[in-house]
């Protein structure tokens, strides 16, 4: 059967925007949600077992809330770029630019004063090495808003981008060397939920998924399957290399057995999340994470086995 062919989106009739906006939408707009996302600065310095010092955790929570509002900001913009096709989205036309509760005026308004404030915060923090990271991720961010989203393959790696600078801030952040192991996880780990977004996406969409997002009627779907089968066996294969890695970021203890334990839930993990995508499931990989009981029980005891190690 022949993909439906990419081209301009037509947009619907534009929505009355309410004035003033309620400070309930500005909130929506900010996906608070999403901020799940950020959660990856904590990773290198707990890893490092840095998290024991008062002091670079305030860090490394100064680098969450710094992500949390570079984030928002691109959300706010992305937002304006993409209300046209938000409103022919089944979900995502209830974000409160696409459907005309918050006006594009005040959505820029808020990414101004928010990304502003998140370069000045990253530079306070930690100096011009944190503030480079911050930089790159608004404009790896503003650049698939613009133009890498249109682009297949690339596209992917543009969102990826996004993970692995959240996981690299968080090592700036709290001044932890990064180990290549400790890279290469993140950025198979975030192609793997990314091409898995994908997937779900597709799925959901069906015949009209080009006029949502170009890219997926350019994927067919045993792309997909192949680049998630690459990604998940690059993400377990590399995991194990840092597991049982001596030297590398953070295992300098006597307990290195309780990392490599770490393995299980990990492939276990993985394999329940292609479960889940070959149901259909995985367009929004935040929701999974705070709505799936199994996988946050098999996060939790990955959390335990890795804080032993660490810690103990």
């Amino acid at each position: 059967m022949t993909e439906p062919a990419a081209g301009p989106v037509a947009p619907p009739e534009p929505l009355a925007v309410r004035s003033p906006s309620r400070a309930g939408d500005v909130f929506r707009l900010l996906r608070p949600t999403q901020w799940t996302k950020n959660v990856l600065v904590f990773i290198a310095p707990g890893a490092a077992g840095s998290l024991v010092h008062a002091s670079l955790v305030l860090k490394a929570v100064g680098a969450f809330a710094i992500f949390c509002a570079a984030a928002s900001a691109t959300y706010c913009l992305n937002d304006v770029m993409d209300a046209a096709t938000d409103r022919v989205h089944p979900s995502k036309r209830h974000r409160p630019v696409a459907a005309g509760r918050v006006s594009p005026a005040l959505a820029v308004g808020v990414a101004v004063p928010l990304t502003a404030a998140a370069l000045l915060g990253a530079w306070y923090l930690a100096g011009w090495r944190l503030t480079v990271v911050v930089a790159l991720y608004v404009v790896v961010t503003l650049s698939y808003s613009l133009w890498l989203k249109r682009l297949a393959v690339i596209e992917l790696a543009a969102v990826a981008a996004g993970f692995v600078l959240r996981a690299i801030a968080g090592g700036v952040a709290v001044n932890v060397p990064l180990s290549k192991w400790f890279l290469l996880v993140t950025s198979f780990g975030a192609l793997f939920l990314v091409i898995g977004k994908r997937t779900g996406e597709r799925e959901t969409l069906g015949p009209e998924r080009a006029l949502h997002r170009h890219t997926l009627s350019l994927y067919s779907p045993e792309f997909l399957r192949s680049a998630l089968t690459l990604t998940a066996a690059g993400a377990v294969t590399t995991y194990c290399l840092w597991a049982f890695d001596r030297t590398g970021l953070s295992h300098r203890g006597d307990h290195l057995v309780w990392i490599e334990l770490s393995i299980a839930p990990v492939v276990t993990g993985v394999l329940y999340v292609l479960r889940l995508l070959g149901d259909g499931h995985g367009e929004a990989p935040t929701d999974l994470a705070l709505h799936d009981r199994t996988l946050q029980v098999i996060g939790l005891v990955w959390a335990i086995l890795v804080g032993i190690g660490v810690y103990a």
